[in-house]
């Protein structure tokens, strides 16, 4: 990694506020596990790159380095760290289900049936081989239809493949990998096996799924920020359940579709959350679109809250998560997964200046230079929707949703200038500060 100049150019909406300033009267200083788009921000924002075994106050780690090291450091005050120790709770896929299981087996045991039910927003799913034997009773009773296996610990679409047949997965089988006949046999890695959606939301006839940005900056409490862009990621070949073997037509990937034979880069497989919110209300109108929204908000808001009782928290800590929702032909929002390391690497230029902002204001909203007063509720792209309770939108700040019922302070999918945000939310406390 090379070292760059502390006196790199900042964006023009940061420079007249913080030229210079970082902790008390130095600059700030990073370490980057990275060589993709957040180093690239990092850099821009004029902060000292520490390389080598210096020291920091802004690390952006990877999941290795964190395993190794975080038990064994010592971490001043100010010091921030981009993933919590045990992240993996909710972005490993058979403990993100076991943590929900038990947060709906809880909520129906002290609140009944009926609130446990908005708890199934997730497909029906086993962990294999070690609940082999109990997938094989759901599988008999539903005769035909199709399963997904993931992987537990992999991306990209990895490992991951469609089945009808219970002889598709037979080395999953329950006890049959323990046997000591054949030594050589390996172990099957753990995977996950999930019922698969057999009646996505088309466009063009093809699937796709959303991916969504979600800041959490504490878990106790609770404090959470929804970044306004995303994507929507289509697969390259209409949908069918006939080719169930065809990656192209099941998998939205972008590291699978990329490498199908009529793949266009410049086109690419993506939409912006803007396009597709404008989409759905033109084909659905503005009220089903707004319910579908504020039930994605629910998946996000229960999703942290099952891990929020496990996940040990820290104040040097904050997780920057990928959420992954399909919606069904009902407009119903599935969630697939959730990841700890989203992609940042760029696959076009839109794509460059949607992670760059993004990863632009995960940085204002951590506020190392200390300009924020800690109740803002808008901050670039990031809206404010849960600090130990839900947060409500201001009145008059109903963006893309002009309706006096939508109150609630998330605002997925709308238009952000979030550079004119910024500068008009510097500008407010600067004037503040001096009267």
């Amino acid at each position: 990694m090379s070292k760059t100049s502390s006196t790199s150019k900042m964006p023009s909406y940061m420079s007249k506020t913080i030229v210079r300033r970082g902790i008390g009267d130095r600059t700030i200083r990073f370490k980057c596990s990275l060589q993709n788009t957040i180093l690239d921000v990092l850099r821009g924002r004029g902060w000292q790159e520490v390389v080598g075994d210096g020291e920091w106050d802004f690390y952006w780690c990877d999941r290795e380095w964190l395993k190794e090291n975080y038990d064994h450091i010592y971490l001043p005050e100010y010091a921030k760290i981009c993933h919590f120790r045990n992240h993996f709770e909710l972005t490993r896929k058979n403990l993100m289900v076991k943590n929900l299981k038990r947060i709906r087996k809880q909520t129906e045991r002290e609140q009944g049936k009926l609130e446990a039910q908005a708890y199934d927003f997730y497909p029906t799913t086993y962990e294999l081989p070690s609940e082999y034997h109990i997938f094989v009773e759901e599988f008999k009773k539903n005769p035909g239809i199709v399963w997904i296996m993931k992987p537990i610990a992999k991306s990209q679409g990895k490992g991951i493949f469609l089945f009808r047949k219970l002889k598709d997965i037979t080395d999953w089988k329950k006890g049959e990998y323990q046997r000591e006949p054949d030594p050589n046999k390996e172990i099957p890695e753990t995977y996950v096996v999930q019922r698969y959606i057999e009646n996505p939301y088309l466009i063009g006839g093809r699937k796709f799924d959303i991916r969504v940005y979600v800041l959490v900056m504490s878990y106790v409490p609770l404090k959470v920020w929804l970044y306004r862009g995303g994507f929507a990621r289509f697969s390259n070949t209409r949908f069918s359940l006939n080719s169930i073997d065809d990656a192209y037509v099941h998998l939205t990937n972008v590291a699978i579709q990329k490498t199908a034979p009529d793949y266009d880069p410049e086109k690419g497989c993506k939409w912006s959350l803007q396009q597709l919110r404008k989409y759905l209300v033109a084909k659905h109108g503005i009220e089903l679109v707004r319910k579908m929204l504020n039930m994605i908000d629910d998946i996000f808001i229960k999703s942290l809250h099952s891990v929020q009782k496990v996940m040990i928290n820290d104040k040097h800590c904050f997780e920057m998560y990928g959420y992954d929702i399909l919606l069904d032909k009902n407009l119903k929002p599935w969630l697939i997964e959730v990841n700890a390391s989203p992609s940042l690497t760029a696959s076009s230029k839109e794509d460059y200046d949607l992670k760059y902002g993004l990863l632009d204001d995960v940085l204002n909203v951590i506020d190392l230079e200390n300009r924020l007063t800690g109740k803002e509720k808008h901050i670039g792209g990031f809206d404010l929707i849960w600090d130990d309770g839900p947060v409500m939108a201001d009145e008059g700040n109903m963006d893309c949703m002009s309706s006096a019922a939508f109150t609630s302070n998330s605002f997925l999918g709308c238009h952000c200038d979030r550079k004119r945000q910024l500068k008009q939310l510097y500008k407010t406390l600067q004037s503040a500060k001096k009267t």
